[in-house]
C-alpha cells in the first residue's frame, strides 16, 4: 500500500481543458500555459512519493482533495464546486502514470474520489492492491 497528503493548494485546471488547433489541414492538441502548469505542480509533488515498485495488478485509487475554505465553508465540509472530481482526477492519473506508480491508468478497478472544503489544502493518495 501506498498513502501519502501533499500540503498544496490543489490545482483547479482539468484534464479537459486540452485545446486543438488545426495544423497543415490535421489538428494539433495541445495544452494551454494553465494546463502544463498544473501538470508541473503535480509531478513535482507526485515524484516525492513514488513507490520503490510500480504496481501491476488492479488497484484501488482513493484521492481525496482539499480545496481552501472560502466565504462561510467549514473545515471538512464536501465541495460541491468546480472543478469536476472526475476531471482533476483524470490529469492526477495521468501523472501518476507516467512517474511510474502503475504501468497504466486501466489497472485502477477501484476508484474513490471526494472534495472538501478544508483548513490544510490538499491532495490525500491512498494506493491498494486489490
Amino acid at each position: 500500500m501506498t498513502e501519502f497528503f501533499m500540503a498544496m493548494k490543489p490545482p483547479t485546471t482539468t484534464h479537459q481543458e486540452k485545446q486543438v488547433s488545426v495544423v497543415n489541414g490535421k489538428p494539433h492538441f495541445y495544452e494551454p500555459a494553465e494546463l502544463k502548469a498544473a501538470r508541473a505542480k503535480l509531478m513535482a509533488h507526485l515524484g516525492q512519493h513514488v513507490p520503490d515498485r510500480k504496481y501491476t495488478g488492479p488497484i484501488r485509487l482513493t484521492v481525496k482533495w482539499c480545496f481552501p475554505i472560502t466565504g462561510n465553508r467549514l473545515d471538512g465540509e464536501y465541495k460541491d464546486t468546480k472543478p469536476d472530481a472526475g476531471n482533476s482526477n483524470k490529469l492526477l492519473e495521468d501523472c501518476m502514470e507516467e512517474l511510474g506508480y502503475y504501468k497504466n491508468d486501466a489497472q485502477i478497478a477501484s476508484l474513490i474520489i471526494e472534495k472538501f472544503w478544508a483548513a490544510m489544502p490538499g491532495i490525500y493518495i491512498k494506493i491498494e492492491e486489490l
